[in-house]
């Protein structure tokens, strides 16, 4: 027996280091948080009052195939993160999580202009969730754990302030934000819309990825890269859609899919999330696995934590029930993850091998010690 085959355990998948690019800081808030924080802010609405019932809840409604309910469940989260003591304590939260899920590296993207709804300033807003995952950060290693997080904005594609959340990101660039994002409803609302703030950020030498290929197809991620010049795509499993595979196994790419494999675009795969929305049917049939099968520039993220019942573990856990995968498909999901992390080129070198390398190939070795 050696390493190279053996699915690994839920304890070993639990401490090997893991790189996360796509979180949603609204999606993966502590249901006992959501409750706190209604309490201490006055907000009513909660259908649960009980965090367990409510964390039920929250995965329930998302899973519900209810467009209607699933947004609901951010009007919840949202709501309650309308203060500087509720974002820095979410965000502190958030960082403390991930790394009790062995996440050295994440990108946690927030929408500032969804925060401001009781005199909050966008600076305000993007002061107080640095805030809360330095100290976050803190908290961990005082744990004897260490994580790095990076905060990327996100503008709302339906509104109309792309271009005043792009320039709040260029004057938070060297203070904890590391990148630019548009999410929301990709039908009727293309990414072309907000094209003057992608060609500032170009101009800015700035880092942005955009949610496409998810809720719409082909079109949404080639305006992305053709058009928007994206670094990275949001989800993008509707690449698959310019993949034919034949009978006999064999497999055409279509000029997009060949470009993205080509350019090494980044795939931001947030499988839970995907089955939750329709994206796949399964895991087992999520195209993730033909993706890294074909040696795309795959990564494997949460999306929203609360909402998706989901962590990295879990997100790993699954996809080795499904394909198969072994300590060495996710060591290179983390790499490919840091290799398309936001940070400079220096600093992803150094955790790929100071912190991931090592880390897998001490795992590795685990089966060497056992009677």
């Amino acid at each position: 027996m050696t390493s190279q085959s053996v699915i690994p355990s839920s304890e070993q998948i639990r401490r090997a280091p893991k790189v996360l690019l796509h979180d949603h800081l609204d999606g993966g808030l502590r249901p006992g948080t959501v409750v706190d924080l209604a309490r201490a802010s006055g907000y009513e609405g909660l259908p649960e009052e009980d965090p367990g019932k409510l964390g039920v809840w929250f995965r329930e409604a998302a899973d519900s195939g209810s467009l209607e309910r699933y947004l609901e469940t951010f009007s919840h989260t949202v709501g309650v993160m309308q203060t500087r003591e509720a974002l820095v304590r979410v965000a502190a939260e958030c960082a403390e999580d991930l790394a009790a899920d062995g996440v050295v590296y994440a990108e946690v993207r927030f929408a500032p202009e969804l925060h401001v709804e009781r005199g909050l300033g966008l600076e305000e807003v993007v002061e107080a969730v640095n805030e809360g995952f330095r100290e976050g950060e803190r908290r961990a290693r005082e744990d004897g754990r260490r994580i790095r997080v990076g905060a990327l904005l996100t503008a709302m594609r339906h509104a109309a302030r792309s271009q005043e959340i792009a320039e709040l990101a260029i004057r938070y660039r060297d203070a904890g934000v590391v990148g630019f994002d548009i999410a929301g409803a990709e039908a009727g609302f293309p990414p072309t819309r907000h094209l003057d703030a992608f060609e500032y950020l170009q101009r800015e030498n700035f880092h942005f990825t955009i949610h496409a290929g998810e809720g719409f197809g082909l079109p949404s991620i080639w305006q992305a890269l053709q058009w928007c010049g994206a670094d990275r795509l949001g989800h993008g499993v509707r690449i698959i859609d310019d993949i034919e595979v034949a009978a006999d196994g064999s497999v055409r790419l279509g000029r997009l899919a060949s470009y993205v494999r080509d350019k090494r675009i980044p795939l931001e795969m947030c499988p839970t999330s995907n089955l939750q929305t329709g994206a796949a049917a399964s895991y087992e049939e999520h195209p993730i696995g033909l993706l890294r099968r074909l040696r795309f520039r795959v990564t494997v993220n949460t999306d929203n934590r609360l909402m998706s019942g989901t962590s990295m573990s879990r997100e790993f856990e699954h996809l080795a029930a499904a394909f198969g995968y072994t300590l060495r498909d996710f060591e290179w999901f983390s790499i490919n993850a840091l290799k398309s992390a936001f940070i400079p080129f220096d600093e992803r070198l150094a955790l790929i091998d100071e912190v991931i390398k090592p880390g897998y190939s001490s795992l590795r070795s685990e089966w060497l010690f056992q009677g």
